[in-house]
Parts: C-alpha cells; sequence; structure tokens
C-alpha cells in the first residue's frame, strides 16, 4: 500500500485576522487532514506554534471569552528609537498561558517562521532555537514594534517580505501546499452560525482555565482594558479628527502585504489556495474573532474536495 502524501499548511500574516487561521485548522482536523510542516509569518507563525505544541483549543477558547480590543494589553507601551511597543514581556504571557514549549524542538510538528533582515531586506527563516525570540522578529511591524536581534541579525515582521510563505513549504518537500492568504476576498454577509455563537458564550467549561496563570491573566485583562489608541493619541497629542497612529501604520502595511502576496502568488502558487472572505476587516478588529474563525473554517470547507482529491495516492 502506497504511503500517504505529506501536507505542508502556510499560515500568511494579517494582524486580527489570524484568527481565521484557527478556522482552518479546525477544519482540516476535522476532515482528519494530517498536517506534516507549518510555514507562518507574523500571526500566521503564532498560530502554528501554538496549533504545533498541541494547544489550539487553549487559544481558541481565550480569544472567544477575551475583549479581542484588548490584545494590545499584552503589549508593553514604550517609545524606544525604534519603534512604539516592546512586546517581549505580554507575548511571553500570551504564548506561555497556552503551552510548555520553549524550543522548536518541543513542538510536535516541524514549524518554519518567516521574518526579515532590517539591514539587507532579505527574508530569514527562523527554524531553531527559542520559539518566543522567533516570535517577537516575525511579528515586529515595524514603527510600531521594536526589532529583534536574533543570531547577530536585527529582524522585523516578515510580511514585509513574504506574506505567506510559500516557497519555505515546498523546501520541506511537501507533497501538497495549502496555503491560507488572510490578505484578500471580501466580508462574507452571511448571518453568524447558532453553533459558533453559542460556543462564545460557554463560560463554564473546566477545562478553559485549567491553569493559575491562565486564571489570573485572565481575569486581569477582562476587567483592566487599555485603551491603547487614547493612549498613544495623548502621548502625541493627536487631534482627534486625524486617524491614530496605529490605524495609519496597519492600513498601509496591509495595502503593502496585499500587492506583495499577489506577485509572490503568482509566481511560486500553492497547491490549494484558501482565501477568508475578510476584505473589510481591518488588521486592528480584534473584537471580531467568532466571525473571524468562522470565515478561516468556511474558507477550506469550500475547498476541501479538492483537497481530498490531491491528497489520493498517486
Amino acid at each position: 500500500m502506497p504511503s500517504r502524501k505529506t501536507v505542508g499548511l502556510v499560515l500568511g500574516s494579517g494582524s486580527s485576522r489570524g484568527w481565521a487561521h484557527i478556522g482552518a485548522i479546525e477544519a482540516l482536523e476535522e476532515e482528519k487532514i494530517p498536517i506534516d510542516y507549518i510555514a507562518g509569518c507574523s500571526v500566521g507563525s503564532y498560530v502554528g506554534a501554538i496549533y504545533a505544541s498541541g494547544s489550539l483549543n487553549s487559544l481558541k477558547e481565550f480569544v472567544l471569552r477575551m475583549d479581542g480590543k484588548k490584545v494590545f494589553s499584552y503589549f508593553d507601551v514604550v517609545f524606544p528609537r525604534s519603534g512604539v511597543l516592546d512586546g517581549t514581556k505580554r507575548l511571553k504571557e500570551f504564548f506561555s498561558m497556552h503551552t510548555n514549549a520553549v524550543d522548536f524542538s518541543d513542538l510536535k510538528i516541524p514549524l518554519m517562521m518567516v521574518a526579515t533582515d532590517l539591514s539587507t531586506g532579505k527574508k530569514v527563516v527562523l527554524k531553531s532555537g527559542s520559539i518566543l525570540n522567533a516570535l517577537r522578529a516575525t511579528m515586529s511591524i515595524p514603527g510600531l514594534f521594536a526589532p529583534v536581534k536574533v543570531k547577530d541579525l536585527w529582524l522585523v515582521d516578515g510580511g514585509l517580505v513574504d506574506p505567506v510563505p510559500v516557497g519555505v513549504a515546498r523546501a520541506l518537500e511537501a507533497d501538497v501546499v495549502i496555503a491560507v492568504d488572510l490578505n484578500s476576498g471580501i466580508v462574507s454577509r452571511k448571518k453568524r452560525t447558532r453553533q459558533a455563537r453559542q460556543a462564545a458564550k460557554k463560560t463554564g467549561d473546566p477545562q478553559a482555565y485549567k491553569s493559575e496563570l491562565f486564571q489570573k491573566l485572565s481575569d486581569y485583562y477582562e476587567t483592566a482594558g487599555i485603551n491603547f489608541a487614547g493612549k498613544i493619541s495623548e502621548m502625541l497629542g493627536r487631534e482627534s479628527s486625524t486617524p491614530d497612529i496605529i490605524e495609519t501604520v496597519m492600513t498601509s502595511i496591509n495595502i503593502m502585504q496585499e500587492r506583495i502576496t499577489r506577485i509572490n502568488l503568482a509566481v511560486e502558487p500553492p497547491d490549494i489556495l484558501i482565501q477568508p472572505h475578510l476584505g473589510q476587516l481591518k488588521m486592528m478588529d480584534f473584537d471580531q474573532v467568532e466571525h473571524t474563525i468562522e470565515e478561516g473554517y468556511a474558507g477550506v470547507k469550500d475547498k476541501m474536495e479538492l483537497i481530498k482529491s490531491l491528497l489520493e495516492p498517486a
């Protein structure tokens, strides 16, 4: 009997849109589609790392319970010369509350993350050592987050050069590459499903807050709620009628990444391209968690017949 084909999953960048990756992975698991390798960029790396450590359910339960706009509460607001935010402490909390994985070798599925070398503009693939350092690098949006030094290189967000790193998955020699692109499509007008609404309202699951840290952090951020945009505006003396710095930077990067993605995918297309309908969802709309997960799930389901056909033994 011939061995099954291997699958490489590519999880692209997209900030708040990244929760769509949760739904996409759930759809693949539901249909028992194996995932042998993961290549991620920015938030795709974060979700990929959580999944590869076996903790995706913990992440989903948390983001559904939490007011998504408080996500930035996990980052320390500072004003170094190189960036507005230094997210090391909060990102560590946001990651370690879901998993005990520390090193790439701790992951159950091989994972590669894409970052950008600030001095050369070249793509850098991170696949060993500290997961946290790699995440800080691949998620360091220029102008908002300070760059991260990894092996003598100053690194920033991989989305500057390769928002959906299909080539990285190809290098792993996966037989079938499934890529999730969050930078295109139009938002779905369909109503949320009753099942998803009920899932978001569940609060009595005893497994959801199994760790003391999970409970402590959840309670803190549910009640504290830092108004990040307002804080930045106050510090910069911005007029209320002008777009805030976060919206301006993120929208600009979104425009850039959409065009880079289009070019890269034309040159190096995946076998299956998943494009959830998130076009009208802004990159900082962290309060649309439920809808975003649903769209990722639906995007994979729409392509499931094709996925299964490609995975049939030759």
